[in-house]
């Protein structure tokens, strides 16, 4: 079967190492230009390749003179793509997301699950169209979210599952398996793109948010922060302390620094385990991190 990748990342170079170890035909290859790992694979193997935003046009030159695929599928692609991308197939397009659809479309919904406080996510192979994580939907699996788990933990189950979920998908192609059943819209929940300015703690939120906004987004992600005396702290790890506070204090005092930096929050202390920054802050019992409002 002849496949054409549309892939980003270290998740699609994955993908993309995998098949060409399986010796699958690969048609062509779209990706972004930061991906100089999948782009120097495709050169080195001769892969007619497209690079950056293939939207209004921007692919209409490439796709006239490369070869139609029998199979289109899209893996951790950072860009929504037109119909003159998604009709270059002689069978299906597929999408495959990382959230158990249709909830949590958009962008790295296994962050946000997280944030969330969920524990269970998935992954969802779905027909590929140009709205955002819409199509019909053909394959399903769960992955578990362990209580301590972060966003890296999650990616690198992603590591390991997709591999076999894309393969499953070609044999379900292959075979004529494929099963298209519609997303119920009016269950849908979208979450849109993070950058590393999202990540600021409000101290006024409840423990257990602060806890999954932190560890969502722990390295090698840009991390939660906050600042204290005007200083940018990322924070890598907390923990749920028992210490005694006042509920009339400031949420964000600093409690304690004898174990770790404890920290007030409405309905119990924190423990600041793992920390950054770019000075050398020395923390003082009474003072307060800045409140994220």
């Amino acid at each position: 079967m002849n496949v054409g990748l549309l892939i980003s990342g270290h998740l699609g170079k994955i993908i993309l190492n995998e098949l060409l170890a399986c010796n699958h035909s690969l048609t062509f290859v779209f990706t972004d230009f930061n991906s100089k790992e999948i782009i120097d694979t495709c050169e080195k193997n001769k892969i007619p390749h497209f690079k950056g935003n293939p939207r209004n046009g921007n692919a209409t030159s490439f796709i006239q003179t490369v070869s139609t695929p029998d199979l289109l599928l899209s893996v951790n692609y950072l860009f929504i793509i037109d119909n003159d991308i998604i009709d270059k197939t002689k069978g299906f397009s597929i999408n495959i997301h990382g959230s158990l659809l249709p909830k949590y479309r958009g962008r790295t919904p296994h962050v946000w699950a997280i944030i969330n406080g969920e524990n269970v996510t998935g992954i969802t192979a779905h027909i590929l169209t140009t709205a955002c994580d819409e199509g019909d939907i053909i394959y399903q699996e769960s992955i578990e979210i362990n209580k301590d788990d972060t966003g890296y933990d999650i990616l690198q189950k992603f590591n390991s599952f997709y591999p076999s979920i894309v393969f499953k998908i070609i044999s379900m192609v292959e075979r004529n398996e494929v099963r298209k059943i519609p997303q119920q819209h009016s269950n849908a929940t979208y979450f849109g793109k993070r950058t590393p300015e999202d990540g600021l703690i409000n101290w006024s939120w409840h423990k257990e948010r602060i806890k999954n906004w932190v560890r969502a987004q722990a390295n090698p992600y840009p991390g939660a922060f906050s600042f204290y005396n005007g200083n940018k702290v990322i924070i890598q790890k907390i923990d749920f302390s028992e210490f005694g506070f006042n509920y009339n204090d400031t949420n964000g005092k600093i409690l304690s620094i004898d174990n770790g930096i404890i920290v007030k929050t409405p309905n119990g202390a924190i423990t600041i385990s793992e920390y950054s920054s770019s000075n050398n802050n020395i923390f003082e019992i009474g003072k307060n991190f800045d409140n994220g409002n």
